[in-house]
């Protein structure tokens, strides 16, 4: 398929866009020599490439079925019927089975169904951020009035306090302790501060010789 740059520049191309292929092909300025999308395809890539089809004459039927060959690709991803049958109804117009009229209504609801989607997203976001927003005003609160957020400590100070007193008794193994309690040992270390520490230094010491 070829196009020409007066062509591509009639679609108002973007600065930088236009600016490359321009660089790419050693021009100063458009004009009317045929040009091959491979070479805008090497020039600016596969976006740009897209881009300029609707520069090009005379390939109606094989640009409309490349598009749609594009849109099967992701139809998976399309929950709504509505963009679906856009799809089927574009394909059917490339190949003289559906009227301009049909096509745009399906293109009408798709852009609909498009817009309800994005509705439905931002209508997502908007109740995320307000969990969250509540969630960091109840936490708030909570300070205020002394208490904190998170998880309920698994041990009591009462626990903590009668723990600490067992540790003090060399003979009481530190599994022994966390069993009674219901918690792990590392449970143990964290709530019981420098008197578990010094029991796990003591414990993994080497044995004198």
């Amino acid at each position: 398929m070829n196009t020409t740059l007066n062509k591509i520049r009639s679609k108002s191309p973007c600065a930088d866009g236009w600016a490359k292929l321009l660089k790419h092909l050693g021009k100063p300025q458009a004009d009317d020599e045929p040009l091959s999308l491979i070479t805008i395809l090497d020039s600016n890539g596969l976006d740009d490439a897209l881009w300029c089809l609707q520069a090009v004459d005379g390939h109606d039927r094989e640009i409309r079925l490349y598009a749609v060959w594009c849109a099967r690709q992701v139809q998976h991803l399309m929950t709504d019927k509505r963009s679906l049958d856009a799809i089927d109804v574009a394909e059917r117009f490339a190949n003289g089975l559906a009227t301009e009229n049909e096509l745009d209504i399906a293109w009408a609801a798709a852009r609909a169904a498009a817009g309800d989607a994005a509705w439905d997203a931002a209508l997502a976001e908007f109740e995320r951020n307000l969990i969250r927003e509540r969630t960091h005003a109840g936490l708030a609160a909570a300070r205020a009035r002394g208490r904190k957020g998170g998880r309920k400590p698994s041990l009591s100070s009462q626990q903590v306090r009668e723990i600490k007193a067992l540790l003090r008794d060399p003979s009481i193994p530190v599994t022994a302790i966390a069993g009674r309690y219901g918690v792990s040992r590392t449970t143990i270390y964290k709530h019981a501060g420098a008197n578990a520490s010094v029991r796990n230094q003591q414990s993994s010491a080497p044995v004198a010789g």
